[in-house]
């Protein structure tokens, strides 16, 4: 019975989203029959992982129709663990794709042909956490201790940090950590790979089994390499470089970006909303843990510095240097040379940004506050 309540469960949600893009897209019909979206240009947009609020302002703008607004007709393509976001946009399959920027960094030395257009994230959501009882404070303590570490490309504020504070990665028991924490709950990891928004989540939803309560914040250390100075840069838009030479597609990035802000801004402003559009959209995951997701990727946007989106010269220069500069297990750096200008451009999000500006948009969110959210256990 409860397997068919699921399955249902999935079923209704898939209705909801597929009528929830339709009726953002203006999918009704015109008095003549005609499609309303007929005269939209059809978009695709390229996630890095699955629908979830990390991803929360491309929801709400497709939902909200911001899009629309634009003349676009956004398709949002689902990510996954065998999909890498700037492959997929680098061989013309989609138009945008969002990607952290260190990862990007590898492919454009590899020649991939893209540009960052958008760094919609500001600040990392990466940490290292631990139990209190491990006395892990700080970058030096993880010296000899099991140190989780998901890899893939997420390893490298990690190891920055740690070489940073004279600790090498053969000084530390380095554990191939699974997407989850379970690892850490079983004491298997000392330190564990968390970001903010999801598996810091987790284990505050857990049970504590000595008192039969939920982990609280005051349960655990946790390293934040925004503090440490090795913060990357992440989320972030990506087009085709080649393309932005093409005036449609600029001015098309431009639309894109705008509405996309907008979308952000309505998730800002609407967290409970904007997370009832994610799971709408299909995400799986808990109600508790969906607005808890949104409220943290809300302050790695707000307040923006410069307005959200702009790549700000200093973070970038410093995800380069440690692209450069820090090592992992085998000796590798990301890059082997600076890359290329065309890596990122300011160019079309401040032109989104001077027409949002005009429209009275608040584009800084310089009075932004998050919410407080109390999470269920199992993020329910």
């Amino acid at each position: 019975m409860k397997r068919n309540m699921r399955k249902w469960a999935r079923v209704a949600a898939m209705v909801a989203a597929a009528s929830l893009v339709l009726s953002a897209c203006g999918g009704g019909s015109d008095s003549d029959g005609d499609s309303a979206s007929g005269d939209l240009k059809q978009v695709k947009l390229q996630l890095q992982w699955v629908p979830q609020a990390q991803f929360a302002g491309y929801y709400a703008a497709v939902a909200k129709g911001y899009y629309k607004d634009e003349g676009l007709d956004v398709q949002i393509v689902e990510g996954g663990a065998d999909i890498v976001p700037q492959d997929v946009l680098s061989a013309g399959d989609v138009d945008y794709a969002i990607s952290w920027v260190p990862k990007v960094l590898g492919s454009i030395e590899k020649g991939a042909k893209i540009t960052d257009v958008a760094q919609i994230f500001e600040r990392s959501a990466t940490t290292q956490i631990s139990f209190k009882d491990k006395n892990i404070t700080s970058p030096a303590d993880l010296k000899g201790k099991k140190v989780g570490s998901w890899g893939f490309g997420n390893e490298w504020e990690l190891f920055a940090g740690m070489q940073k504070a004279g600790v090498g990665v053969k000084d530390v028991k380095l554990v191939q950590q699974a997407f989850d924490m379970n690892g850490f709950l079983a004491g298997d990891i000392d330190a564990a790979q968390a970001m903010t928004y999801n598996e810091y989540a987790q284990v505050l939803e857990t049970k504590n089994p000595k008192t039969g309560k939920l982990y609280t914040p005051e349960d655990l250390n946790v390293i934040d390499w925004n503090d440490v100075g090795t913060a990357m840069l992440q989320d972030a838009i990506w087009a085709q470089t080649d393309k932005l030479k093409d005036k449609a597609y600029a001015d098309q990035t431009t639309k894109f970006i705008k509405a996309s802000i907008k979308g952000w801004v309505y998730a800002r402003d609407n967290p409970e909303e904007a997370a009832k559009i994610v799971t709408a959209a299909g995400s799986q995951l808990g109600e508790s843990h969906q607005l808890w997701m949104t409220n943290e990727v809300n302050k790695l946007i707000w307040p923006s510095t410069h307005g959200i989106g702009v790549v700000d010269d200093a973070a970038w220069k410093q995800t380069v240097d440690i692209a450069l500069g820090t090592k992992n297990e085998t000796g590798a750096t990301i890059i082997s040379k600076a890359p290329p200008a065309s890596a990122y451009s300011n160019t079309y999000v401040e032109a989104a940004l001077k027409e949002l500006k005009a429209e009275g948009v608040d584009v800084d969110g310089k009075d932004y506050k998050p919410i407080d959210v109390t999470l269920k256990e199992g993020g329910k």
